[in-house]
């Protein structure tokens, strides 16, 4: 979700957009009739969705709520918002990541965006990926989705090759779920981690301690490469005065133990002293602004941006909210690519599926969409350019709404295992980034096979109206009928895996990056390839990616695709 919107170009006015624009044979003509009743019938239903997400989102930004943030406010600090807002360039856009985290997740708990807020942002003239502790929510207090929304903010940060700016105010672990956030692979400690092979990177690590840093919490700054504290507010310690006390029997204070003063002019834990919340941020800009070549290079757009011809409003009509009813993806790319222009690969084979070559606020991309179900021929004709596009390291963004590969006996006759797996295996080792946009339905192995959470794209964001499951509820429950005799649970079965598959519902465990609007994909979509090439640039100057490397320095290429 983007705070602030990046600047559009569009021109006002449709009709002097299109009357405007020389042809060309690659724009996209367009068939939408924006006063159809089916327009405004759709239109009204995405709106409903749109409202109904503004208004979560507004509940998150209220963080603990009014006597929390009254409570830190009384005592001369900044909400951690307010925070976020005076480290960030003015009046530049900050895409925040996953915001509504752990919405209605925890049964009896309100953990507001899991009790973080992480997100993108310019510092100092530098894309910088914040990650802010809140401290209104449970004293900002770790449970697993915030570990893991924390632990999502470091993996972009090291596939973006974006410099790391921690906010520090934290209880650490949540301990009645000390069994899930303590142990496993990808728990509390996995973010120490991160940070350390991050710094290894030559990615910078940079922290401001705005209150308590304690236990495990203590690490963040400890392993960062910089770290500023706030005076007679700003508190590291691994075990706090009552643990100290019940452990050693020494008496001590939090200033004593742990506070600003000793740690700038006795352990040396901390890089610089700041006298409030304001002064600390100021000296978190100048850090960055230091970094030099370590915060990576600015990525200029491949060609000028040129806004599309069609407006971005009538992405809702176009959409609606039932992901059922068929979707013109045409109709959407034309609305997110600059000029309208698509230059499209293999029109006449497969054409359940898009594929074409484009341009989004100036950078290029290949884009791979849903115009149906996938059979056979669509299978391969996504193979085949997800190949060019990786020979040519030109990045890819998948628009999403399969209902998955056909099936039945002619499909299965005709190979359609083996031609997914191949489009599968393509989406897989292909080597340029890839971005996912699930602006309908993602079930089955349509999901793999158009780059899914799990095939790891570089980002992403559902449409409000996105659902995913592995096949429609409908389906589900005749398949389970057809399993248990007790038909009093095939509804019942019906109506939980519906809730389950909702946008919302995802978001809320992390499924994907965000929940975004319509009107905002163009916008996230061109910030997410500027991301993508700056990281491919930095990769060339320093001799290839940092980040990936192959065995003995060759490309991995492929494996084998099944014939």
């Amino acid at each position: 979700m983007l705070y602030w919107h990046l600047k559009g170009q569009s021109l006002p006015g449709r009709l002097h957009r299109l009357a405007s624009r020389a042809y060309h044979p690659s724009v996209i003509p367009s068939k939408v009739v924006p006063l159809s009743e089916e327009f405004m019938s759709k239109s009204a239903a995405m709106d409903a969705l749109v409202t109904e997400l503004d208004h979560i989102t507004s509940q998150v930004r209220l963080g603990g709520g009014k006597k929390a943030m009254e409570r830190m406010r009384a005592k001369g600090k900044l909400l951690p918002r307010e925070r976020i807002a005076t480290l960030l360039d003015r009046n530049t856009p900050f895409m925040e990541l996953s915001s509504i985290a752990a919405h209605e997740v925890y049964p009896g708990e309100s953990i507001p965006g899991a009790g973080i807020i992480t997100g993108i942002g310019s510092v100092s003239g530098k894309e910088c990926m914040i990650i802010c502790n809140d401290s209104t929510v449970k004293g900002g207090s770790y449970y697993p989705l915030t570990i893991k929304k924390h632990l999502r903010a470091q993996e972009i940060a090291r596939e973006n090759l974006l410099p790391c700016v921690y906010l520090v105010e934290s209880g650490g672990a949540a301990l009645p779920y000390q069994a899930e956030v303590f142990p496993d692979v990808n728990h509390f400690g996995r973010g120490f981690y991160n940070m350390a092979q991050m710094s290894a990177l030559g990615i910078p690590q940079i922290s401001v301690v705005h209150g308590i840093s304690v236990a495990g919490g203590a690490y963040t700054p400890a392993m960062s490469d910089y770290v500023i504290i706030v005076r007679n507010q700003g508190h590291i310690f691994l075990a706090g005065p009552p643990l100290v006390k019940a452990a050693t029997g020494e008496v001590v204070d939090e200033e004593f133990l742990g506070g600003g003063e000793m740690h700038a002019s006795v352990s040396g834990v901390v890089d610089a002293l700041a006298r409030d919340d304001e002064d600390g941020i100021t000296l978190a800009r100048t850090a960055v602004g230091d970094l030099g070549s370590a915060a990576g290079l600015t990525a200029e757009p491949d060609q000028a941006p040129e806004a599309p011809l069609y407006s971005v409003e009538e992405l809702h009509g176009i959409v609606g909210d039932d992901v059922r009813q068929a979707i013109d993806m045409k109709e959407v790319i034309a609305r997110i690519v600059d000029g309208s222009r698509f230059r499209e690969f293999k029109a006449e084979y497969g054409t359940t599926l898009l594929t074409g070559f484009a341009h989004i606020h100036g950078y290029h991309c290949g884009i791979v969409a849903n115009n149906g179900v996938l059979f056979s021929p669509s299978a391969l004709k996504a193979t085949h350019f997800i190949q060019l596009c990786s020979q040519r390291k030109i990045p890819l963004v998948f628009l999403v709404n399969v209902t998955g590969y056909m099936v039945g006996s002619k499909a299965e006759r005709g190979g359609i295992a083996k031609d997914g797996a191949k489009m599968v295996r393509a989406v897989s080792c292909a080597d340029v980034p890839k971005l996912t946009m699930v602006i309908g339905g993602s079930f089955g192995a349509g999901n793999y096979g158009m780059c899914g959470r799990a095939y790891s794209p570089r980002f992403l964001w559902m449409w409000p109206n996105a659902k995913i499951l592995v096949m429609g509820s409908g389906q589900l429950s005749q398949v389970m009928a057809g399993i248990s005799k007790d038909p009093s649970q095939h509804s019942e079965l019906q109506s939980r895996i519906e809730a389950q598959s909702t946008a919302l519902y995802a978001s809320a465990r992390l499924w994907d990056d965000g929940i975004i609007k319509p009107t905002d994909s163009r916008d996230v979509l061109g910030l997410g390839l500027s991301l993508a090439k700056r990281e491919s640039m930095i990769g060339r100057l320093s001799g290839g990616s940092r980040l990936r490397p192959s065995w003995d320095g060759h490309d991995a290429g492929f494996g084998v695709f099944r014939m």
